[in-house]
């Protein structure tokens, strides 16, 4: 697997709270989209980890082709 997987044609919402470390998928095979579960194994990917600087909703890219990740900014449109 050299290119991420497209993981879906739009941002996924996630609720994030603030301070807490998250672990978002850069490969696009992880079936907790937009987290990783260590499906990269065995790859060059590895989960770009994070911590969230507000509580809330969060639009986190499943395209994997974002100029912003982990956060959608409209690439997959």
């Amino acid at each position: 697997m050299s290119e991420a997987k497209r993981a879906g044609d739009g941002p996924i919402r996630a609720e994030l709270v603030a301070g807490e470390t998250y672990a978002y998928c850069t490969c696009g095979e992880s079936s907790n989209q937009p987290f990783c579960d260590g499906s990269h194994a065995g790859s060059a990917f590895r989960p770009q980890i994070f911590q969230a600087e507000k509580d809330g909703p969060h639009f986190l890219c499943a395209c994997k082709t974002t100029g912003n990740a982990p956060f959608c900014d409209g690439s997959h449109k």
